[in-house]
This record gives structure tokens, C-alpha cells and sequence, in this order.
């Protein structure tokens, strides 16, 4: 009889644990914090900085390319920009928050890598044979900026960053993978994302399993065991 008692209260005492556990599951870990986040220069017009204020803009960012965003503020993010992969090599620095296009996804080529050569004419040249004339320098480029009129490309050559004088913009292909897929939220807080179809049928599968589990469990601590046959015997 006490046996039987006891599985009457294990069967309720069973099926409780089993929904607590599928109804209140532990809490999903949060996205991966160094996971990377790009913003795209949309225009041409946002600004490379070296430091946040408007007096250390750089240069102006290739249109339609990428900085890898580092920590997002309200006035500036921290970016940055190309890769340490010889010739080239990776800056850091700012760009303003309103001026970027922020994306969920991870572009294909976020970067714009090109190299530009230039001839430079030697002082004096045209009195000689002409094979010292000129010398040609190639650069890797970053991005462009207008002063007082005057085109300029700001450039790295070996381990040098500086500006040349151009007389004409440079053209390159367009990178308009942004544009077929939407822009990502200013703020997404991952633990406030509602739960997915997929995680609310789950759960309803295990419940349904949970409660079939149980009253299998019921009846079966509702029989117990058959009691023995007795068999008369005459005394």
C-alpha cells in the first residue's frame, strides 16, 4: 500500500519537474561579442577621421565600400579601414555615425583595393635621352579630399601615409551589394528579439512528449501490480 502511495505522488511530482524545465528553459547566450559589423559609405560623402572633431578629417571614403565598425557612439564610431596585407595596410580611426549605412551582413569585399601609379617629370628633363626623364611611384589609395580647389588622394607608399595632387578623380567599380539587402537597425538588443516559429514549436512538441511521458507514468502507478492469485484449500 505505501509503495503504491509513493508512486502516486512521484507521477504528479515527475510531470511538474518535466514542464518547468521545457516552459522555462535556461536563458540563450547572448551574440558573440567580437562578432564583426560593417557600415557602408553610402555617398561620397562621408568623411574619414582621425580623431573625433570635425578639424581631423582625413579624406573622403571610396563610395559604395566599407569600414569595420569597432564600437558605435552616438556622434562617432570608431572604424576601421583595409587590411594589413602588403602593400597595403590597415587605419583606424572615425567616422560619423549619422554619415554611415550600417548592414547585418558581412560583405564580400568591404574594402577598395587599388593602386595608382604616377609619373613625376624630373626638373630639366627634354635635354637629355629621355630615359631619365621622368620616375613613376605607386601608391596604395585611400580616399580623396578637396582643398582650396585642388584635388588631392591620400595615399600610403611603403611605410608613408600622405597626400598627392590629382587632376582628376579616380575611377573604380562600385560595390552596390548593400542595396539588395536592408540595413540594419541603430540598436538591436539580441535578448529582446521575440522567439523564433521554430523554437515555439519545438516547444510545444516537448510538452506534448512531457505530458504522453506522464500519464503512461499515472497509469501505470494507478495499476500497480496485480494482486497473486490465491488458491483455496481445503483444511
Amino acid at each position: 500500500m505505501m509503495a503504491r502511495m509513493k508512486r502516486l505522488f512521484l507521477a504528479p511530482a515527475l510531470v511538474l519537474f518535466a514542464l518547468m524545465l521545457v516552459l522555462c528553459p535556461p536563458p540563450a547566450r547572448a551574440a558573440r561579442a567580437d562578432a564583426p559589423r560593417y557600415a557602408v559609405a553610402a555617398d561620397t560623402n562621408v568623411w574619414f577621421y582621425s580623431a573625433e572633431g570635425e578639424e581631423y578629417k582625413l579624406f573622403l571614403l571610396p563610395e559604395t565600400y566599407y569600414v569595420r565598425v569597432l564600437y558605435k557612439d552616438d556622434l562617432y564610431t570608431a572604424v576601421e579601414y583595409l587590411v594589413n596585407d602588403a602593400p597595403y595596410r590597415k587605419i583606424m580611426g572615425y567616422c560619423r555615425t549619422e554619415a554611415l549605412t550600417f548592414v547585418e551582413f558581412i560583405p564580400e569585399r568591404p574594402y577598395l583595393k587599388r593602386q595608382i601609379t604616377v609619373s613625376y617629370t624630373l626638373p630639366g628633363a627634354g635635354g637629355g635621352f629621355g630615359e631619365f626623364d621622368s620616375i613613376e611611384r605607386t601608391f596604395v589609395y585611400y580616399g580623396k579630399r578637396y582643398e582650396n580647389g585642388q584635388l588631392y588622394f591620400y595615399v600610403l607608399e611603403g611605410e608613408t601615409f600622405g597626400f598627392i595632387p590629382a587632376e582628376e578623380e579616380l575611377s573604380f567599380e562600385r560595390n552596390d551589394d548593400f542595396l539588395n539587402v536592408p540595413a540594419g537597425p541603430a540598436e538591436t538588443d539580441p535578448s529582446e528579439a521575440p522567439p523564433s516559429d521554430a523554437s515555439s514549436v519545438l516547444q510545444i512538441v516537448l510538452i506534448l512528449a512531457v505530458c504522453g511521458a506522464a500519464v503512461v507514468v499515472a497509469v501505470l502507478a494507478l495499476r500497480g501490480k496485480k494482486p497473486a492469485n490465491h488458491e483455496e484449500h481445503d483444511f
